[in-house]
């Protein structure tokens, strides 16, 4: 049990730590909202536990060559460009944004943004496949790794926009320009890379 849950706190940071799509989302979105950005990491969690369910349960294995890896990676390449577009088009969107916007209905679309950018993003899709074979020898408690991978993205996606929140009084309006800028160019790079890669293999 407590193998498995330590083994569910490492797969979970695994998941979340590393500077992508959605992590990039989540700071551009923390610097105006604190709730949305959670909302967004939330909705990454959840196709972060569907992925590990499916691998857990289904052996799940999906090669790059693979039709159904092509077609994930096509509508990953294709929502990564309306990402980058959404961005780039909010730019000039004040720090301090109307807490108003932090409604149901919005909180709603941030979380539907950041499950299915996780679930088209083929790099998630390629880290539960990598590790697929380690779970599966390991002979792990699925709930107790579900808590373990739960209790990790939990505390990155609620601590990490939490001290971005709360430091962008240090931010000036002129750098949160900057940075959609260039959250949008590593998107639109992400995008224009992944479909490039796709219909050339």
């Amino acid at each position: 049990m407590i193998t498995s849950l330590i083994s569910g706190l490492l797969l979970g940071l695994g998941a979340a730590l590393p500077l992508g799509p959605i992590n990039l989302l989540i700071i551009n979105s923390a610097l105006k909202s604190y709730k949305s950005a959670v909302a967004i990491g939330f909705g990454a969690m959840c196709a972060d536990i569907i992925y590990f369910i499916l691998t857990f349960y289904t052996s799940l294995k999906v090669n790059q060559n693979s039709t159904l890896f092509k077609a994930i990676a096509i509508f990953g390449s294709l929502f990564l460009l309306y990402i980058a577009w959404q961005i780039f088009k909010n730019r000039n969107t004040p720090i301090k944004i109307n807490k108003q916007k932090n409604n149901k209905e919005e909180l709603l679309k941030n979380y539907t943004k950041g499950l299915s950018l996780t679930l088209l993003n083929p790099y998630t899709v390629g880290f539960w496949l990598s590790i697929s074979a380690t779970i599966a020898s390991k002979n792990l408690n699925s709930i107790a790794t579900i808590v373990g991978i739960v209790f990790a993205i939990s505390l990155w996606i609620t601590l990490m926009p939490l001290f971005i929140n709360k430091s962008k009084h240090l931010f000036s309006q002129k750098l949160a320009y900057i940075f959609s800028l260039f959250s949008a160019s590593i998107m639109l790079y992400f995008a224009v890379s992944l479909f490039l890669n796709t219909i050339s293999s």
